[in-house]
């Protein structure tokens, strides 16, 4: 649901309409709270609208709920991204959740006891912030990438859609975790010859499917919300070490990739004429190159006496230790391995909830200005 005319003062504004901002949009409605989400897109579920055609959800549908409202369909099959956009958006609707999209938010800062917030010519006060924008906010290409000849047709995963984007000739795709892998598998199936450059972190050791739905998911949802947290002993030894590396192969392995075709060559460390240059130094001709080298959180509009070094500062669970009424939400590793995703965004949301200071007046009306 789209709340074009909420503007003025809150108890609480949500950054960012995604699944995080909808998870504790759930908690303060239950609350009765003076709330308001903004999103950067125009239609909520679009941040997964955008991504690529095939793409499906690694976890089944049994675990990719929001707080109130199970996932439709088959527990053991595994959405579509747009499967996934439109549940988004039913949810904000069903719970009469206040979204205002189309709203990219330029500034925070902190004023007196009130948080403000700006973009464009709106301005909205709040007690509280909770930042939800995610772990996966700008893409990231390496800074070489500009020196590829022009006539090579580049694309970052996040802009990736299909095949039908690449011209005539070979395809690069750069990066081996799960976005280069499937991607690189979908290429290999048009008249493309396809390589993948990188080395995956590891390999889930069980064949992705239904019955690892029914037999395998319980257990790796069990331990990445229950055992490798910052609450447990294993899991603040374990946690910054999973921090510093990529995620393993989920879906597609790397014998996957060698039944299809696909070569397998070293990082690519640079560009040279025009084309780029792997590890063992060798000049890869290439018609198309797919940049799967991930993204980075982005928190330059957030005022810098707000953060520690420009990053997400000191916080336990997400609620800031040296900025009363700052919170954050969806990050990756945030209190749980699984704090980013579907099956541990309900947890986190509902403890954060827990954490905002009640209001002396609670009512679900915005007061405009």
């Amino acid at each position: 649901m789209n709340h074009d005319d909420l503007t003025g003062r809150l108890d609480t504004l949500v950054i960012g309409g995604g699944q995080a901002g909808l998870a504790i949009g759930f908690y303060l409605k239950e609350q009765e709270r003076n709330f308001l989400i903004l999103d950067a897109n125009q239609r909520i579920g679009d941040a997964w609208r955008k991504r690529w055609d095939s793409l499906r959800l690694f976890t089944p549908a049994k675990y990719d709920g929001l707080p109130g409202a199970p996932f439709p369909g088959d527990p053991l099959s595994f959405p579509s991204k747009d499967a996934l956009a439109a549940y988004l958006e039913g949810y904000a609707a069903r719970f009469d959740l206040p979204v205002q999209t189309g709203v990219p938010v330029e500034r925070l800062w902190r004023d007196g006891d009130r948080y403000i917030v700006n973009s464009g010519g709106n301005r909205w006060e709040a007690r509280n912030v909770v930042v939800a924008t995610g772990s996966t906010q700008v893409p990231e290409v390496p800074s070489f990438a500009g020196e590829l000849a022009d006539s090579v047709v580049q694309l970052h995963s996040s802009q990736y859609r299909n095949p039908g984007q690449l011209q005539e000739g070979p395809v690069l795709v750069v990066g081996m975790g799960n976005s280069g892998a499937e991607i690189a598998i979908e290429v290999s199936r048009t008249l493309h010859t396809t390589q993948v450059a990188g080395r995956p972190a590891g390999e889930i050791p069980v064949k992705h499917g239904r019955t690892a739905a029914r037999y395998a998911f319980p257990v790796v949802r069990f331990l990445g919300l229950h055992v490798l947290t910052l609450g447990t002993p294993i899991g603040r030894k374990v946690v910054p070490a999973l921090k510093a590396h990529a995620e393993p192969l989920v879906r597609t392995k790397t014998k996957d990739l060698a039944a299809a075709g696909v070569q397998v060559v070293p990082r690519v460390t640079g560009v040279a004429d025009g084309m780029p240059v792997v590890a063992d130094g060798t000049r890869l001709e290439v018609s198309n190159v797919i940049w799967c080298t991930g993204f980075r959180e982005e928190f330059s509009w957030i005022d810098p006496a707000l953060l520690d070094a420009g990053a997400m500062p000191r916080q336990w669970r997400g609620v800031a230790l040296d900025s009363p009424g700052l919170f954050f939400l969806g990050q990756r590793f945030l209190y749980a391995e699984v704090s980013d995703t579907l099956p541990g965004l309900g947890r986190d949301a509902r403890y954060l909830a827990s954490k905002i200071p009640v209001p002396v007046t609670r009512g679900s009306a915005v007061a405009a200005t």
